[in-house]
C-alpha cells in the first residue's frame, strides 16, 4: 500500500442538521449518475422538519446499495447553497479543505472501482448497506493539496468542455427541429427563387388521406417504399470490446466490436423491451444488434429528411406486448409519411449536412473527452505527490 493511502474517516465527518424550521424549500435526491437531482417523491403529508440539510461543498449518499445495481448514489452539492434530502441519505463533509479538496474526493467517488468496492463491502440480508463505518474505512490516496488542485483543474477543463459541447449539440438539434418544422410542417421551404413556398403562393393540392392541402408533386407514401426494414444481428455480450467500432442496441451504444455493418449513419428503432419505439441515429461505421430494427434508406439524399421525420414522430403506438414490449417489422409496414419532391429533398440534404456534420463531430469530440476523463480518474490510484 502506498504511503499516500489513508483512511477516509481521518478527513470527513457526518453532518446531521435537520430542517426543524422547515425553511429550506429545495428538495433533492441523489442519482446513480453521482448528481443531485430534483426529488420526485410525494411529500404530501410528510413531516419535512425531519429532512436533512445539505450545504454547498457537502456530500450526501444513499447507504442502501442493493437497489442500485452496480452503482452507489453519492454526490457533492456544488450548484446550490443549501438543499434538503430525505432521512434515508447520509450527509457528510470534509473536515479541513486544506488537507482534502471536496472536488478531489468527488473525483474518487466517480471511479467505477469505488462503486465495486462499495458493493463488495456492503452487508445485510434483506438490504445491503454501505454504512458510515465502511465509508470511513475506505482507503484512498491523499496527495498534497497542490497536487489535488492540479488534478481537479485538469478534470474541470475536460468536464467544462464536455458541457459546452453538449450545449452546442442541444442548440444544433433545436436548429434542425426549427428547419424541419418550417419546411415540412409549415411548407415554407425555399421555392425556386429562394422565398418561402407557401407564403409566396406556392401551388398546393388537396390530399384526401391527410385531409389537408400539401405542396404539388409531394406524395403520401408508405415508409416501406423509402426504407428497407431489417433486424440487426445477434451479438453475445461477451464479444463486446472496450474499443473499436461502436455497437448499438435498443438503448443506444452498448460497447465496441472489431467489425462493422454500415459505413454510413443509420436510423434504428428499438424493438424489444421498455425502450421499444425509441429512435436512435447511429454513427458511421457501426454494428447494430437484433434489439433494433434498421431503416435502411434507399437514397442518400433522403437521409436527413428520413432521420428528422423519424425523430419528430412517435412510434409508441406500434408497440405490442405487455410482459415483453416489442415492435416487429410487420407492425411498421403500414406507416405512411409525407414525401417531398426530389428537388426539396436534395435541397434539405444540402442545407442540413453541414449542421449534421458539426453535430456528429461534437459527439465524437465528447466521446474522446469522456475517454480522457475516465483515464484521469483511473490514474488517481497511482498518484504521487
Amino acid at each position: 500500500m502506498k504511503s499516500t493511502y489513508k483512511p477516509l474517516g481521518n478527513f470527513i465527518q457526518e453532518v446531521n442538521n435537520r430542517d426543524r424550521s422547515v425553511s429550506v424549500d429545495l428538495l433533492l435526491g441523489v442519482s446513480i449518475q453521482k448528481k443531485f437531482i430534483p426529488s420526485i417523491a410525494n411529500t404530501i403529508g410528510t413531516d419535512m422538519s425531519t429532512y436533512k440539510i445539505v450545504k454547498r461543498n457537502q456530500f450526501a449518499y444513499g447507504p442502501v446499495t442493493s437497489r442500485n445495481g452496480d452503482k452507489i448514489s453519492i454526490a457533492l452539492l456544488e450548484d446550490y447553497d443549501e438543499a434538503i434530502v430525505s432521512q434515508a441519505y447520509l450527509p457528510f463533509e470534509v473536515k479541513d479543505t486544506n488537507e482534502l479538496l471536496p472536488e478531489y474526493l468527488m473525483m474518487w467517488f466517480r471511479r467505477p472501482e469505488f462503486d465495486r468496492y462499495a458493493r463488495f463491502m456492503s452487508h445485510g440480508s434483506a438490504r445491503e448497506i454501505f454504512g458510515w463505518e465502511e465509508m470511513c474505512n475506505t482507503l484512498l490516496p491523499i496527495p498534497s493539496i497542490t497536487k489535488q488542485r492540479e488534478l481537479v483543474k485538469e478534470y474541470n477543463v475536460i468536464q467544462n468542455r464536455i458541457t459546452l459541447n453538449q450545449q452546442l449539440i442541444q442548440k444544433l438539434e433545436e436548429v434542425t427541429q426549427s428547419i424541419y418544422n418550417h419546411w415540412f410542417v409549415d411548407f415554407e421551404f425555399p421555392d425556386e427563387n429562394g422565398k418561402p413556398y407557401k407564403s409566396n403562393a406556392g401551388e398546393m393540392v388537396w390530399n384526401e388521406e391527410l385531409q389537408k392541402k400539401i405542396p404539388v408533386a409531394w406524395e403520401y407514401l408508405l415508409l416501406s417504399s423509402k426504407v428497407n426494414f431489417r433486424y440487426g444481428k445477434n451479438l453475445p455480450t461477451e464479444k463486446l470490446l472496450k474499443s473499436g467500432y461502436p455497437v448499438y442496441g435498443g438503448n443506444g451504444r452498448i460497447g465496441y466490436i472489431d467489425n462493422y455493418m454500415y459505413d454510413n449513419p443509420q436510423i434504428i428503432i428499438s424493438c424489444r423491451g421498455a425502450a421499444s419505439g425509441k429512435i436512435i441515429i447511429t454513427n458511421p461505421f457501426c454494428f447494430i444488434t437484433n434489439n433494433s430494427i434498421i431503416f435502411e434508406y434507399n437514397n442518400k439524399y433522403e437521409f436527413n429528411y428520413l432521420k428528422d421525420y423519424s425523430l419528430n414522430n412517435t412510434f409508441e403506438g406500434y408497440v405490442t406486448g405487455s410482459a415483453q414490449p416489442q415492435i416487429t417489422i410487420d407492425s411498421l409496414k403500414d406507416i405512411k409519411l409525407l414525401c417531398p419532391s426530389k428537388d426539396v429533398l436534395l435541397s434539405y440534404q444540402f442545407t442540413l449536412t453541414p449542421i449534421y456534420n458539426y453535430h456528429s463531430n461534437l459527439i465524437k469530440i465528447n466521446e474522446a473527452l469522456l475517454v480522457m476523463k475516465e483515464l484521469l480518474l483511473s490514474k488517481l490510484a497511482t498518484i504521487e505527490n
